[in-house]
């Protein structure tokens, strides 16, 4: 069954496809559903599984080559053409996605437009095996950058500079780019979980957080570890090994049938009784793939339920302001029996000069 049929099993009236937006441009429910990468197209799927793709002139051709939707170029104002098309009918679209703007274009042009919510991200939960298979390389790639970045120097060097040298280094090995901007955080830095590396130069005796991750087949790798620079107080090392811990336990909790909330319980215990509960501030892990954020989440709040085919990430993580932070983070495949993880590079403190 194409993914076009699967979305429309579960609509009871045509749905508006039109967003989010992609990593490396463009509406990733639109890309997920038609291959096509376009900043401004739109696809609706009809409860009998026809679909219309409507985009402008900058995109006609490759839309036209898409199998198995009717292909209609509208004017650059997109979603006024659509409602010119659309007129008079009664429509669903995703209302975490369509702007205020565009609700109106529709209703102004006497569309009837209801909300829906995640219809499109429920599909994208659960991965097919080709989707799977690029994740794999794209875990893999990440696997190799990691190992070559363990072999550069640190010292001396800026946060700045070695963020440029993953994001060239993963463009030269094959990547279409990379899924987010890296984060370098030496020291103090890595206290704040989404810190923005900087041009101080680094300092031997402190701890880096890297977190970096590339695109690939159009999909996403995510991974994150944590390396001393010279030789670190011991304080720091037992920091390491203290969020290690935490994440053995996420990535052993992570299974079929596991609510989101309890893999990141588990994840909290060894934190919370080492006395830094407090320095967790953030959920145990999100989903990834044509995003780099998608479902399911694993975090205190979370409803959501692991099933066979999702991918998420496990990144416990502890943030001492002004001080110090360490964050240890895998991509992982959910399985029949547990969870594999799709990227393999060392956890152990790796001591770079």
């Amino acid at each position: 069954m194409t993914r076009i049929a699967r979305l429309a099993a579960l609509l009871e009236e045509p749905l508006l496809v039109a967003g989010p937006p992609y990593v490396l441009g463009g509406q990733a429910n639109v890309r997920y559903l038609t291959g096509l990468q376009s900043s401004n197209a739109a696809l609706l799927v009809e409860p009998d599984a026809t679909a219309t793709l409507f985009t402008d002139f900058r995109y006609a051709a490759r839309a036209r080559a898409v199998r198995n939707v009717t292909f209609v170029e509208t004017a650059r104002n997109l979603l006024t053409a659509i409602g010119e098309q659309l007129s008079g009918r009664r429509i669903a679209f995703e209302e975490a996605h369509l702007p205020c703007a565009g609700y109106r274009a529709l209703a102004d042009a006497g569309v009837e437009a209801v909300p829906a919510s995640g219809l499109v991200e429920s599909l994208r939960a659960v991965k097919d095996e080709s989707e799977i298979a690029s994740m794999r390389r794209a875990g893999a790639l990440s696997d190799e950058i990691f190992a070559a970045l363990a072999q550069e120097r640190f010292t001396g060097r800026t946060e700045r500079e070695l963020a440029w040298w993953i994001e060239r280094s993963f463009r030269e090995a094959g990547a279409e780019g990379v899924s987010f901007d890296s984060v370098v955080a030496a020291g103090a830095t890595a206290s704040s979980p989404h810190a923005v590396p900087g041009d101080r130069p680094i300092e031997p005796g402190v701890l880096v957080t890297i977190d970096a991750g590339c695109v690939l087949d159009g999909y996403c790798s995510d991974c994150t570890r944590t390396f001393a620079v010279g030789d670190v107080p011991d304080r720091l090392s037992e920091l390491h090994a203290l969020c290690l811990e935490a994440q053995l336990a996420g990535l052993a909790a992570v299974g079929p049938g596991v609510h989101g909330r309890a893999a990141d319980a588990a994840s909290r215990v060894s934190i919370e009784a080492g006395g830094l509960g407090w320095a967790y501030g953030h959920g145990l892990g999100h989903g990834g793939g044509v995003q780099i954020h998608e479902a399911p989440v694993l975090r205190p709040e979370s409803t959501d339920v692991l099933e066979p085919g999702n991918v998420v990430s496990v990144e416990p993580g502890i943030y001492l302001p002004d001080d110090a932070g360490v964050r240890i983070e895998d991509l992982v495949l959910v399985t029949a029996d547990g969870c594999e993880r799709l990227t393999q590079f060392t956890k152990e403190l790796l001591t770079v000069e």
